[in-house]
């Protein structure tokens, strides 16, 4: 998307030229919320962020995992937090776009309760079937397929309004189909259903995806994302394959509490754009799949509230309720 690229450029050369130290900010170690469990994608994107800032704001980072409840356990946890940026969160597109729907109470605000320090990065989602199971190789195949079986077709995801449920409710109602919606507990035991055959397909994130479609134990149908992804060039977009204007994305980026002084969000977000144009965090995102997409605080404000918009009206026309 050229919005990121331009971004990608102005805020890079920003990083590199303009001073960290612009007053004693951070004067003790930094607690990194991430409301998911150790081990996953968005631990991972993390902990690798947060190696290279470390080196930056001369402090250490200590990674706190506070999983459940589909990202609110953690962002609570954080919106009560001292406003003074030691305490900072991983806030994605379940928190700031999808739970303020999904969820009558939360526990946080999405817009009142937290400041945007930078976007991080975007798991582009791609549609993949099991091999043996579903003989297709493209979109057109898959939909002939999808509308020619008895029973609307089964679909994994990491769980009741993640984004791949949301990515996937989107585009039945975009191709018109029947699915119906099988939740797991995290991406690993919905690919691995996939893998085994106990569902025909689903919309995986490129991190926990990467590795099976490598060995072909998945086979991937499009990507979900305007232009095809570097490390699976391979693998056509959907919109190439007819079905336009369709996006969907697993996206992260850092805020921290309310009232976080504007001192401090503006030494966070320098380190974290200089830590995201390391050569370190750029090789492990294209291991993963993942596209860096460096911002100000104020454009991740812009985005998150495009992603509310968005996903809000899928939610609710869907009826998607997890309370």
């Amino acid at each position: 998307m050229n919005f990121f690229k331009l971004l990608y450029r102005s805020t890079a050369l920003a990083a590199l030229t303009i001073p960290i130290a612009a007053f004693a900010f951070p004067t003790q170690p930094i607690e990194w919320v991430v409301p998911y469990a150790a081990g996953g994608g968005s631990d991972v994107v993390a902990r690798t962020i947060a190696s290279e800032m470390t080196k930056t704001l001369g402090q250490p980072i200590i990674i706190n995992n506070k999983p459940g409840a589909g990202t609110n356990i953690g962002a609570a946890y954080v919106a009560k937090a001292s406003a003074d940026g030691h305490v900072v969160l991983t806030a994605d597109t379940a928190t700031l776009a999808a739970n303020p729907f999904l969820y009558s109470k939360p526990g946080y605000s999405a817009e009142k309760d937290f400041v945007t320090i930078g976007l991080m990065a975007r798991f582009p989602m791609i549609l993949v079937v099991n091999p043996q199971n579903v003989p297709v190789k493209d979109l057109k195949e898959f939909l002939a397929w999808a509308k020619a079986q008895p029973n609307a077709v089964a679909y994994g995801t990491p769980g009741a309004g993640s984004p791949h449920h949301l990515a996937t409710e989107l585009f039945s109602d975009l191709v018109g189909i029947k699915l119906t919606h099988v939740p797991y507990k995290g991406a690993a035991p919905a690919v691995q259903d996939v893998i085994a055959g106990q569902v025909p397909m689903m919309f995986v994130d490129t991190a926990s995806g990467a590795p099976h479609i490598r060995a072909g134990k998945l086979r991937a149908i499009g990507v979900a994302s305007p232009k095809r992804i570097q490390s699976f060039d391979t693998v056509p977009t959907l919109d190439e394959q007819g079905l336009k204007g369709f996006e969907a994305y697993a996206w992260q980026g850092m805020v921290a509490p309310a009232k976080t002084p504007a001192a401090a969000v503006d030494v966070l977000n320098k380190a974290l754009l200089k830590a995201i144009d390391t050569p370190a965090v750029k090789e492990r995102f294209q291991a993963l799949g993942l596209e860096a997409i460096p911002s100000s605080p104020q454009d991740m404000a812009a985005y998150a509230k495009a992603e509310r918009e968005k996903w809000g009206k899928v939610i609710h026309s869907k009826g998607i309720k997890l309370d």
